[in-house]
């Protein structure tokens, strides 16, 4: 970790109308990256697995879930991000090498990051899980980073039915090996076999073991989402329309993109385990619409006194999705008397002393202890905020 004393994000004062039509960061970004974080700590840490708060579940397998936005949202604002950094370089045609190797050396210090985390606390090479979340981000800011810096906007628009269609016809027409003709099932399709091909068994997701919900096969489609995002970030960019006009285009846009989603549903479920190209735009057609609204009300209106919390989650985002899974794991390696004479670790000793007595629904005793935890952290990082500590990563 390393400390700026420089603002690492713009203040939360009013911006004039006439400034959010041009090149620059937006509080939007921040927020929604900030917003979404929260999310991703509320679902990932519910009180009690065995009763989690319905609106905090995953679809079983097709259909879309509240949870199930928050990683596509999270792949949409790295696209986003990804333009406004490397936008200056296209821009001034400067020489691409060294910021390829810097887009590289992050890609792979996001990578070993989610391997430690499926390492941490054992360290068994022989059933680390190689690929998972921060491994897909790393990958799609690789992939979506080459494109844009290599290609103008009409060609990675191009990219993105490419991606889409080319996975359809894999996922849908390409017969699987040792299981038949293709399929859309768990343990038989194309990219679990393929993991199972590459990774073998030993080294997917645990709780599944034949196959991975953040695949390799899948990260093409996941390139998709990430190229949404920095489709949108060119708009926002783009010099010439007023604020209004681009906001109103992208609702248009966005819109379309959640219908041609929907109508491709019947052939091609959303699912994100699949990472399905129906729910590529479905979920980029909504990213794209949230943002769309944040930008309007923070960048164009200048109501930004609410988004405090979220910038102080956006700004150490992997910072936090990193130590929270640390920590549990950690927490779970205690052995405590837990009420029910058995033992456990410390976060279900605290869990079940502290708050499951108060409620009489287990869910709701679980949904408390999420949001309870979601405020510690806000606690923790906004004096991080405070102190200008920031990862970089």
């Amino acid at each position: 970790m390393q400390t700026t004393t420089q603002a690492a994000v713009a203040t939360t004062g009013a911006q004039p109308l006439a400034e959010a039509s041009q090149p620059g960061r937006l509080i939007s970004l921040d927020a929604f990256r900030g917003l979404t974080v929260m999310a991703m700590i509320l679902v990932n840490n519910p009180g009690d697995w065995g009763h989690i708060y319905p609106l905090l579940e995953h679809a079983e397998w097709n259909g879309c879930t509240p949870t199930d936005l928050i990683f596509p949202f999270f792949l949409f604002i790295v696209g986003v991000s990804l333009v406004y950094a490397l936008d200056g370089v296209k821009r001034r045609n400067e020489p691409q090498g060294a910021v390829l190797l810097r887009v590289l050396k992050r890609a792979a210090v996001l990578f070993g990051l989610g391997l430690l985390l499926s390492l941490y606390p054992k360290f068994d090479f022989t059933t680390v899980r190689i690929m998972g979340v921060l491994q897909r981000i790393a990958l799609v800011f690789l992939g979506c980073s080459i494109i844009f810096l290599k290609t103008n906007w009409r060609t990675q628009a191009w990219l993105v039915v490419v991606f889409l269609v080319g996975y359809a016809v894999l996922m849908q027409l390409v017969p699987v090996p040792g299981f038949g003709p293709a399929n859309l099932e768990p343990s038989t399709n194309l990219g679990a076999w393929l993991d199972r091909l590459i990774f073998t068994e030993a080294h997917l997701w645990k709780s599944s073991k034949t196959w991975d919900p953040e695949g390799l096969l899948g990260t093409l489609p996941a390139l998709g989402t990430g190229l949404l995002g920095a489709l949108t970030a060119q708009w926002l960019r783009r010099p010439g329309p007023e604020p209004a006009a681009k906001v109103a285009w992208l609702f248009v846009a966005a819109g379309a993109i959640i219908i041609l989603g929907l109508c491709w549903a019947p052939w091609f479920p959303i699912n994100k385990a699949l990472w399905s190209s129906s729910y590529v735009l479905y979920t980029g057609g909504l990213a794209m619409a949230g943002l769309a609204a944040l930008y309007w009300i923070c960048d164009v209106q200048g109501y930004r006194s609410w988004t405090q919390p979220a910038l102080v989650y956006g700004v150490n985002a992997i910072l936090v999705f990193c130590l929270s899974a640390l920590l549990s794991r950690t927490f779970a390696l205690f052995s405590l008397p837990r009420p029910n004479g058995k033992t456990g670790g410390l976060k279900e000793w605290l869990y079940e002393w502290g708050i499951v007595p108060f409620f009489s629904d287990p869910r709701m005793a679980s949904l408390v202890g999420a949001v309870l935890l979601v405020l510690i952290w806000l606690g923790i990082l906004s004096w991080m905020y405070k102190k200008r500590f920031i990862l970089k990563v």
